[in-house]
């Protein structure tokens, strides 16, 4: 089960933030970037709270969103996988290791878990083609996978890992 995100906590620091930035000039975007920390993405009710408080068009703020790849309008697990499908990646098997993580987790690409612990993520080039195929999960880097490595990455997480220093 997902945790609440639409807490009234959260809501209160987002106005604080709101209130810091409020009448400031380029200040949709900091208060969006801080919006996506407190509550892990920016889903409507956030969007419409922003967009009232700052008297900034709804339209213009869902733009902004879905322009820049850094925000999320859904919340993202607790390990966000991506497997890059850039050219070096694809060719060497990018595809069947996305397969494989489908079927270990049950997710598939830009889904979520039931359990909110994973998110499955297809991505672009990453810049690590001497790596290819590559992965991350949050900030750890795997490459030169084969579909077997697989298995035991996720294991790693399964059981609650929180970072990789050998990466």
């Amino acid at each position: 089960m997902a945790k609440e995100i639409l807490t009234e906590e959260n809501f209160r620091n987002l106005q604080t933030v709101i209130d810091l930035n409020k009448g400031k000039k380029g200040a949709l975007m900091p208060v969006l970037q801080e919006g996506q920390k407190i509550f892990g993405c920016v889903p409507l009710e956030v969007q419409k709270k922003i967009s009232k408080e700052m008297n900034i068009p709804l339209s213009e703020i869902y733009g902004v969103l879905t322009f820049y790849s850094q925000f999320s309008l859904e919340p993202k697990g607790d390990f966000v996988i991506g497997v890059c499908l850039g050219t070096a990646c694809y060719v060497k098997g990018a595809q069947e290791i996305i397969d494989k993580i489908t079927e270990l987790t049950d997710v598939k690409p830009g889904q979520n878990s039931s359990d909110g612990k994973f998110t499955l993520i297809a991505t672009r080039c990453i810049g690590a083609c001497g790596l290819a195929p590559v992965l991350t999960v949050n900030e750890d880097v795997y490459g030169r996978l084969k579909v077997d490595d697989v298995p035991e990455i996720i294991e790693k997480y399964q059981r609650g890992f929180i970072h990789d220093d050998n990466c």
